[in-house]
């Protein structure tokens, strides 16, 4: 038969994790995450980790298999999930990829594009010149070596500003030439399904789950990283607010305000990527049912 991944994806809080448990457990299959927060260790609630029994319901990829001191990315992802990929294709038909990172997603279904290797020297200077002249530097810097990118990009995010400034100082050429190279070919057909409902079942989800993360805990586990806030892997929705508050910066309720606010807005984000694929077929997350009708009617097309 076929292999088929079957990738499920949707904004933040919309439901993913009870929807794939059915869709594994339907298929007699196995979960890949591409969460790229969940696959660290040391983060469990601000992650909205599947719980205890849910890991043990299906089998669980890349979720808590890494360290957040590790320097984890899209192109490493790649490597490390499609070796794993190959692997379980030999046991199973389907495979679900289950997650919101739109990086990671990508990377599995289209590949990362090859990146010359960078010059430390240049990102040692570029991350003096954010702790010296601030980030706002290094946007003015991006706009003008690479207008298109610095549209599309995270202006909030200083790690991918300075990888994009590293690649174009580097090679003299913008960092977007770089990501346009075609999609790579996989030894797998590809479903994509969305879940969503009206926004604001998705703004109340949010809400709520941030109330109850916060009532598991969140707080305490935010103080037990918060001496690493430097990482890469911290710069989080959840986290980086609370170390805020640490900070003496805001308010315990300011911060939990802006929680809410950055991760509606993230889902905002998710949806406006994905939104972009018109190969992706949407669902309401209570739709499980009909998305194994779905799965199914395309098997019996290919097998036509």
């Amino acid at each position: 038969m076929q292999k088929t991944l079957i990738v499920l994806t949707g904004p933040t809080g919309i439901g993913k994790t009870s929807v794939s448990i059915k869709l594994a457990k339907h298929f007699d299959t196995e979960i890949v995450s591409c969460d790229s927060r969940q696959i660290f260790k040391e983060l469990t609630i601000g992650t909205a980790v599947p719980t205890p029994e849910e890991l043990a319901a299906v089998k669980h990829h890349f979720i808590h298999s890494h360290t957040i001191f590790e320097n984890y990315n899209a192109s490493r992802y790649e490597t490390e999930a499609m070796e794993l990929l190959n692997h379980l294709f030999n046991r199973h038909n389907k495979i679900l990829l289950v997650g919101g990172s739109m990086l990671y997603i990508d990377a599995i279904c289209k590949g990362i594009d090859t990146m010359p290797d960078v010059d430390p020297k240049i990102r040692s200077e570029l991350k003096l010149q954010l702790e010296k002249e601030g980030l706002q530097s290094l946007r003015l810097q991006l706009k003008k070596q690479d207008l298109e990118y610095y549209k599309t990009v995270d202006l909030k995010n200083p790690a991918r500003i300075i990888h994009a400034l590293e690649i174009c100082l580097m090679t003299g050429k913008p960092y977007s030439q770089f990501r346009t190279a075609p999609n790579k070919k996989r030894p797998f057909s590809i479903v994509r399904i969305g879940l969503n409902t009206d926004r604001e079942i998705v703004h109340s989800r949010i809400n709520k789950r941030v109330d109850l993360m916060l009532d598991a805990g969140l707080e305490e586990e935010a103080k037990t990283v918060y001496r690493y806030k430097h990482l890469t892997a911290l710069n989080t929705v959840g986290y980086r607010e609370l170390f805020a508050y640490f900070d003496g910066e805001i308010s315990k309720e300011k911060a939990i305000e802006l929680i809410k606010r950055n991760s509606r807005r993230y889902a905002r984000k998710q949806l406006t990527w994905f939104r972009k694929d018109k190969t992706m077929k949407w669902f309401e997350p209570d739709e499980a049912t009909k998305i194994i009708k779905y799965i199914n009617s395309i098997d019996h097309n290919t097998s036509n």
